[in-house]
């Protein structure tokens, strides 16, 4: 099946002709997609109204072409800006994140953009999250220490691919958490750990965590 449709591959930085995966249990004619959605700690901005009206517009132009489209968009329920919101505002932080979740419904129907097949939060897939994270430690690919878990970027040897970067490139601090604790600055959180006046947290030990030290608290921003 063409679509006639071309994307921009990152990887090769060229435009290429689309063709969906081949996947176990999916059907030639049928697309997965995944949209990265907000984080809900404030209003929805007219960003994420352009964002999600083209991705809208691919769906709907798929399936025009015939394909069987399955989109899926998360929600980061669990995140520090909204921990710092819900203190601000002196608020449970998930149902913080709820309040603005349903706003961006409200919003973003307005703009005649459909709604997701799915919708998974942070919040009620946090035994798939530790089980991945624990997964990285075995591998040695990731290691624990008091303020966390965190991905070792140096034992992947394709990290910076997608960028055309290299380790050396990469910044420390830029949209990756600056700690001493750390083995190198590049490298980013899995799973943080609570801090004493945080009020929402974990005991990942719960979901099979084994790890340690193994102490309560969240799934990073990158997991």
């Amino acid at each position: 099946m063409a679509s006639g449709l071309k994307v921009h591959n990152t990887l090769s930085r060229k435009k290429e002709a689309f063709s969906p995966l081949s996947l176990p249990g999916k059907g030639k004619d049928e697309v997965w997609a995944y949209v990265c959605g907000i984080t809900p700690y404030d209003f929805s901005h007219v960003g994420h109204g352009r964002s999600y009206t083209a991705f809208d517009v691919i769906r709907r132009y798929l399936e025009f072409s015939g394909y069987r489209v399955k989109h899926v968009q998360n929600f980061t329920d669990v995140d520090d800006k909204i921990l710092k919101r819900a203190s601000e505002l002196n608020e449970d932080p998930l149902k913080l994140s709820k309040r603005f979740s349903d706003e961006y419904f409200t919003d973003i129907r307005r703009l005649g953009v459909r709604d997701a097949h799915v919708y998974p939060l942070i919040s009620t897939h946090l035994k798939e999250i530790v089980t991945f994270v624990q997964r990285l430690l075995d591998k040695g690919m990731a290691y624990a220490n008091e303020s966390g878990v965190y991905f070792s970027v140096s034992k992947f040897k394709g990290y910076g691919k997608l960028s055309h970067q290299s380790l050396d490139q990469l910044k420390s601090g830029a949209r990756v958490e600056v700690d001493e604790q750390k083995q190198a600055p590049e490298d980013f959180a899995l799973w943080k750990n609570a801090k004493p006046h945080e009020k929402l947290s974990w005991n990942p030990a719960q979901f099979g965590a084994k790890w340690t030290p193994c102490l309560a608290g969240r799934p990073g921003w990158h997991i």
